[in-house]
């Protein structure tokens, strides 16, 4: 099992603690490093800092040598697919073939109102994400390409340099709509990743995604398989709490919760919650099903001793 770190850049995210997050994230051995795409906190206090997505990636590229690193995910809703295939080439090469690109529909209305990008319908969006996925391939090619489409049109238009790879940059696809997001997962991506998901839901998407390759003709193991989960872990049951009051903070309905209480709700949202060793056990359930690599929704980047029980007993645990 891989495992890897992904931070909501838009609640409070400083460049302070991005840069020593970037730098421990590699230094501990974790997998990959991982950012949401978004303008303001999706959580609802939008007062709280955002750090801009392409200077924080380009910043992992430089100041990293091995790690693995992209948005989960960008949202065509407010990135421009030319855009998106630009920066991730550019970022492609600055890393020596690092980067990988996450890419979504959009889904936060209050954001998209707020700076006022449409939205539209989920069917609208799917088709514009359809079409964005199509025109960063053809861009990636590196020949000249015309494109008309309902949201997109290309007239000659030529993006170089390449990506290093002869496949392009890879793709991250995230979401479980298993009419439209499976089927452009089997279809473009190299990787798929769902959150917010129970074990039972997981497997069942697993299986609509594997039909969905079949039906391209595509090997569904060609798709890494991953997940995106928040977590409260400690040594103890008492560091276990001491964690859960330190996470209210990032939730306003959390606020008057005692510890208890946010474990329970933690728990029933299919966060991985307990020990090291009970959350080894609910990460090995997943890689039953199937799943290969694990993206630990950070909130506290001060808690720089959680990040080290994860790399030092939790990846060892739950290592292939």
């Amino acid at each position: 099992m891989r495992i890897a770190v992904m931070i909501e850049g838009q609640e409070d995210v400083t460049w302070e603690r991005w840069l020593r997050l970037t730098e421990l994230a590699e230094w501990l051995g974790f997998d990959s490093l991982w950012r949401s795409d978004h303008l303001f906190s999706v959580i609802g206090v939008v007062e709280r800092a955002t750090l801009a997505l392409w200077p924080s990636l380009t910043a992992v590229a430089l100041k990293t040598t091995h790690i693995t690193f992209g948005p989960l995910v960008s949202p065509v809703s407010f990135r421009h697919p030319v855009e998106l295939a630009q920066n991730a080439v550019a970022l492609d090469r600055l890393s020596g073939g690092r980067f990988v690109l996450g890419v979504g529909a959009g889904w936060y209305e209050r954001e998209h109102r707020a700076f006022g990008f449409p939205l539209l319908s989920v069917r609208e969006r799917m088709d514009r994400l359809e079409e964005a996925l199509e025109v960063i391939r053809l861009l990636w090619s590196g020949e000249k390409v015309s494109f008309v489409g309902r949201y997109y049109q290309l007239h000659d238009a030529i993006l170089r340099p390449r990506p290093l790879r002869d496949t392009g940059v890879p793709i991250v696809i995230g979401g479980r709509g298993e009419q439209r997001t499976l089927r452009l997962a089997a279809r473009y991506a190299a990787e798929w990743n769902v959150t917010n998901v129970d074990l039972e839901e997981h497997r069942h998407k697993i299986a609509i995604l594997a039909e969905r390759c079949r039906e391209v003709g595509r090997d569904p193991d060609a798709i890494i398989r991953s997940w995106m989960v928040a977590h409260i872990l400690g040594r103890t049951a008492d560091e276990v709490r001491e964690r859960a009051e330190r996470i209210k903070r990032w939730f306003p309905h959390w606020q008057q919760a005692s510890a208890d209480e946010v474990i329970a709700e933690a728990r029933r949202r299919s966060w991985l919650v307990g020990t090291v060793e009970e959350v080894a056990e609910q990460i090995r359930a997943r890689a039953a099903i199937g799943v290969q690599r694990v993206m630990l929704q950070t909130f506290d980047l001060d808690d720089t001793d959680a990040a080290r029980l994860i790399a030092e007993e939790l990846i060892p645990a739950v290592a292939d």
